[in-house]
């Protein structure tokens, strides 16, 4: 997957509940602060909208927009709409339709099943199975109690953004060869 790409694409992989989202916000500051510029590409199962019922973009949409571009001063976004349920989006596709020219790396939050590089979060409480004994395409753990033996993996601790932070750095920067 991603064949020729030079921006590093890391996942995050973890089953509802672990704190994906919540661990990526603490994160992500700290990457930033490192001189990181970084993408972030979620997934979710559910319909989404991204502009306001009775806006402009939102009215046109309706009209039968396919593509939506919304630009402002400081920031743009395009909606694409799919004319037919076609079940969930490649990820290859979504990491090509990022502008990589000025990103060094991409966190995906979700796609946990595709065959990427990816950072399993797990919870005990929460009383689901470890993902990396099945998953080959896992680099590390970072959980609240340590991974049963034996897991050759790196582990962090989920509660400790500064760790993991400093993880992803590490291994975008040796991924990206420098």
């Amino acid at each position: 997957m991603f064949e020729g790409l030079s921006t590093p694409v890391l996942g995050v992989a973890a089953f509802s509940g672990t704190g994906k989202t919540t661990l990526l916000r603490q994160v992500l500051p700290r990457l930033t602060a490192a001189g990181l510029a970084v993408g972030v590409i979620k997934h979710t199962h559910h319909d989404f909208e991204v502009d306001r019922p009775g806006k402009d973009s939102h009215v046109l949409r309706q009209a039968g927009a396919r593509q939506t571009l919304l630009a402002g001063p400081r920031r743009w976004a395009l909606i694409a709409e799919e004319p037919e349920h076609r079940g969930d989006p490649d990820l290859e596709t979504l990491v090509h339709r990022l502008d990589l020219d000025r990103l060094d790396l991409v966190l995906v939050e979700g796609f946990r099943h595709a065959p990427f590089p990816k950072l399993e979060l797990h919870r005990a409480d929460l009383g689901k199975p470890w993902l990396h004994p099945e998953d080959p395409w896992i680099v590390a753990v970072a959980s609240d109690t340590p991974p049963p033996a034996p897991c050759r993996l790196p582990c962090l601790d989920l509660n400790r953004p500064d760790q993991v932070a400093a993880f992803i750095l590490d291994w975008s920067r040796r991924r990206a060869g420098g």
